[in-house]
Formats: C-alpha cells, sequence, structure tokens
C-alpha cells in the first residue's frame, strides 16, 4: 500500500497594515479629531512641567527661573521638618481614605439600586434629582450647606430642636469633630449621581439572556446582583478604582477651603492642597510651595502605578 507523503507548508504570515504614516494618512479624519485633545494636553499638561524646577531653587519672582540659584533638596527637607507636616499629612490621608472608602461605592449602590426600578417614571426623577447637584459649583453647595448648619434658623438645628434632640443650636462648622462628616457627607451627595452614569451604562451592556436564565434557576435579585451584575462590571470598577487610588492624595480642595474656612477647623481641614495654596499664594513662597506639590505628585503616579499592577494580575489594567 502506497504511502501518500503530505507536505506541510508554512504557516502564512499576517500581512502588515503599513507604515505609520500610511495608517495615518488612511485614517486623517480620526486622526485630526484627536490633535486638539492632544494640543490642549501639551498646552496646559506638559508645557507648566518647566516650573517644577522651582522646587530646586530659592525662586526670585524679578530674577525669574534663570537667575534663582539652585538650592537642591532644600524646600523637600524643610517640608518634612515643619511642624505643620504631621498634620497635613494626617488630614489629608484621612479624608481621602474616608471619600475612598464611601464615596467610591456610593455610586455603584445607586446604579444597581436604579437598575432595580421597573417603574420609569420614578426612575427618571430619581436620576434628575440625583445627578443635579453635580452640576452646581462649590460656591454654591458651600453656601447651602451653612445656611442649613447655621445657628441662626438653620433647618438641621431646627428640626433637632423640635425632636428635642438638642437643647440650643450647635455650630456644626465651628466644632472640629463634625468637620470630616460634613465634608465626606457633601461630597458623595453631590457626586453620587453623576459618578452612577458609568455603572448604569455598564450594567446596561449586560446580557439580559444571563438574568432569564437566573430567574428559571430560582435566583433571588440579591443573587443575581453578585452573581451576574457585579461580576460583569468588574472591569469598569476595576479601573475607576485605579484612577481612585492614584489620586488618594488629592482630598479635595474647593470643598475643604469653602466648607473649612473657619481658623477654628485648621488643625483638621489643613491638607496638602490648602497647604500649599496659603504657603504658596498667600505666603509667596513658591519654591516651597511647589516642592510640596511635587511630593504629592511623584506619590500619587507611585500609587497609580502600584495600583496597576496589582489590578493587571486580575486581567484588568489601564496599561
Amino acid at each position: 500500500m502506497s504511502q501518500i507523503s503530505v507536505e506541510s507548508k508554512p504557516a502564512a504570515k499576517p500581512k502588515k497594515s503599513g507604515s505609520l504614516i500610511t495608517r495615518f494618512a488612511r485614517q486623517w479624519d480620526i486622526q485630526l479629531m484627536v490633535l486638539p485633545a492632544l494640543a490642549m494636553i501639551f498646552v496646559f499638561s506638559y508645557i507648566p512641567m518647566y516650573g517644577v524646577l522651582m522646587a530646586f531653587q530659592d525662586y526670585n519672582i524679578f530674577g525669574g527661573m534663570a537667575e534663582s540659584p539652585w538650592v537642591g533638596l532644600k524646600h523637600f527637607k524643610m517640608f518634612f521638618e515643619s511642624p505643620e507636616f504631621y498634620t497635613v499629612m494626617r488630614n489629608t490621608i484621612v479624608i481621602s481614605l474616608l471619600k475612598f472608602l464611601i464615596g467610591f461605592p456610593a455610586p455603584i449602590l445607586l446604579a444597581l439600586m436604579l437598575n432595580e426600578i421597573r417603574g420609569m417614571a420614578f426612575k427618571r426623577i430619581v436620576q434628575t434629582v440625583s445627578y443635579l447637584p453635580h452640576f452646581l459649583s462649590w460656591v454654591i453647595v458651600a453656601g447651602f450647606v451653612m445656611s442649613m448648619l447655621s445657628t441662626d434658623n438653620g433647618s438641621l438645628n431646627i428640626l433637632m430642636q423640635k425632636l428635642s434632640l438638642i437643647d440650643e443650636p450647635l455650630g456644626f462648622l465651628s466644632i472640629p469633630e463634625y468637620f470630616w462628616t460634613i465634608l465626606v457627607t457633601t461630597g458623595v451627595w453631590k457626586e453620587i449621581g453623576f459618578g452612577s452614569i458609568v455603572y448604569l451604562a455598564a450594567i446596561a451592556g449586560v446580557d439580559p439572556h444571563m438574568y432569564e436564565a437566573a430567574d428559571m434557576d430560582g435566583a433571588s435579585k440579591f443573587r443575581q446582583i453578585f452573581t451576574i451584575t457585579l461580576p460583569s462590571i468588574m472591569p469598569v470598577v476595576v479601573i475607576f478604582m485605579i484612577l481612585a487610588i492614584g489620586n488618594l492624595l488629592t482630598a479635595g480642595f474647593e470643598d475643604i477651603l469653602l466648607l473649612g474656612v473657619n481658623p477654628v477647623l485648621r488643625e483638621v481641614s489643613d491638607v496638602i492642597d490648602t497647604y500649599v495654596y496659603r504657603i504658596g499664594i498667600q505666603n509667596t513662597r513658591f519654591s516651597y510651595a511647589t516642592a510640596v506639590g511635587l511630593f504629592k505628585a511623584v506619590i500619587s503616579v507611585g500609587l497609580l502605578t502600584i495600583a496597576n499592577y496589582i489590578a493587571r494580575r486580575s486581567g484588568n489594567s489601564l496599561w
């Protein structure tokens, strides 16, 4: 019996899509749409990086950076040895962690609850009411909170007096023990609705046949949330968690500056951003403030890199 030999042919190599210039020319209309965004990032994000050199100089506003003497790490050492270092870092870390632990899961929970609402009219009303605070500036929000917590006809004090919880009005924004609670609660109320939009969009992309199969198997709504909804939107959650971890040292600026205007609250409200503003702008110590800001930026990049490395093991990462 004769044997038939079959020659194996080498696998065909995939054709190259052309050079970079060729691909750019082929997609010139799409690439052109990206140019304004790239130009904006270059002008407002990369060009100002030249200013970080002030952190290593004794900057003279009249002589400019060219004539300012170099001092190395002098301003970094001053910050680490300053009496405000412990207070600023403690407030920054505590407020950031509170905002992360409470503010990050809040939009996810709201999106899960909105997804279970079957009455579309009521759902739209809830969405509109929860989105609206995001479009209000912190000046308006801070004024609203100050008015509500005021000792003179403040609605919260009136309510607590009517319920016999207090005998006299309390100055909530002059008591340090209440500041973190007020700050975090206000921030969650302002951003929870807008933050839930992305998660609602991710939930809308879940295959409805999975829920139908779960119903046939007798799975409850809570069971479906934990076995279908949350695993399906987990890639989106991980990406936003990475970004949130990278901003852990960004405790806030406008909200703290406006709500913590009382000097009595300085001990619990002074964070890196407000400290840089006060030292750099009000006290004109530009080099020192730049060094503090650069320290925060380096730590934030490190946290972002570590969070992305950990998330990469789960298959979801930014890069």
